[in-house]
């Protein structure tokens, strides 16, 4: 939240970090989220340049349930460790990333460079420029999510332009599912159950893209479960890099993108907690659940135009299991065919 006493701990290194040890320029163009003390700041854990929002874009005085749930102070735009802005609106916001992201290409085009482009949209409140506003077909959140794509086009015409194509590694991912219970600003990870704050795949499954002519074969596809924390470690090995001396739990998948095999980097992988609490584990194929108790809008009104509908609580009672290779969507409990 705004005004923490923790953050990212300074102990960790960053892929920003172990890059720029490696002579690359470093910029972060969209929100931080992780501190936004100045030491926990993007500027005092590698990167050379940031232009962004310290914090998620919907803590702001502006909330549509500012006053009865949440006290938000100002959402500050900020340049490096200085405030640019005091935002009102963020209608430009996207634009302006992808500006500065491919002024960043433009400016290190004969250096290696790491660019990390986090995008504020799709996350509520919806924003979009006039560019785009009403053109998707799909309402607002079409809008945004056309913008978006847009933005990469952008970025990738602009390594195009300066002949990076074949030599340049981009990634494209996300974090978490659809936000359900903001109803038509939420998306959908149909066919995947449930969404955003769930253990269910709906919450946790996501896109990713990985695009590097030189060394990734073009069109491979991938169904080995691979996340996030997997990352550094894939581009450290892919850039000859050191891993971090403190211990991390992720383990590079360079291996499985560049086709030399089709495993997964761990074994077991994605233990779903909250805070302390295991939800659930998966195993390969397998999906294992816990008794716990999940968030879900079955059943309840979904919000609308910005404001959420309120979410059930719902129990679950017994251990389930789910083949994941046959029913993506879960519907079919198996724990007793497979005790």
């Amino acid at each position: 939240m705004p005004n923490s006493e923790i953050g990212l701990n300074p102990e960790e290194t960053t892929i920003a970090e172990i890059l720029k040890d490696q002579g690359y320029a470093t910029g972060i163009f969209g929100k931080w989220h992780l501190g936004d003390a100045p030491e926990l700041m993007p500027n005092n854990h590698g990167f050379d340049e940031y232009f962004g929002i310290p914090y998620s874009n919907d803590m702001w005085p502006l909330h549509p349930q500012q006053g009865p749930v949440f006290n938000f102070g100002p959402l500050y735009l900020y340049e490096n460790t200085k405030i640019l802005d005091t935002l009102t609106d963020q209608f430009d916001l996207t634009k302006r990333i992808t500006k500065r992201s491919v002024d960043f290409i433009n400016k290190n085009k004969d250096t290696p460079f790491f660019l990390y482009v986090p995008h504020p949209q799709p996350h509520v409140p919806l924003f979009v420029s006039d560019t785009f506003k009403g053109k998707s077909g799909r309402g607002l959140y079409g809008d945004v999510i056309m913008e978006l794509d847009w933005s990469v086009g952008e970025i990738l015409k602009a390594l195009e332009e300066n002949g990076l194509t074949e030599n340049t590694m981009v990634i494209f991912t996300s974090d978490n599912g659809s936000w359900l219970s903001y109803g038509n600003h939420a998306g959908s990870a149909y066919p995947l159950r449930e969404g955003k704050g769930t253990a269910w795949e709906g919450g946790q499954r996501e896109p990713f893209l990985i695009k590097y002519p030189k060394k990734i074969p073009v069109g491979r596809v991938v169904d080995a479960p691979v996340m996030a924390i997997d990352i550094l470690p894939t581009i450290v090995e892919a850039t000859k890099a050191k891993l971090p001396k403190k211990k991390i739990d992720g383990k590079s998948a360079w291996g499985l993108f560049t086709g030399k095999t089709d495993d997964s980097p761990q074994e077991a992988y994605f233990y779903y907690y909250r805070v302390n609490e295991l939800f659930g584990v998966r195993y390969g194929k397998w999906k294992l659940y816990f008794p716990h108790t999940y968030r879900t809008m079955e059943g309840q009104e979904l919000g609308k135009d910005g404001l959420p509908g309120n979410y059930k609580m719902v129990d679950l009672e017994e251990i389930e299991l789910y083949d994941l290779e046959k029913d993506e969507s879960e519907t079919r409990n198996i724990a007793n065919e497979h005790p």
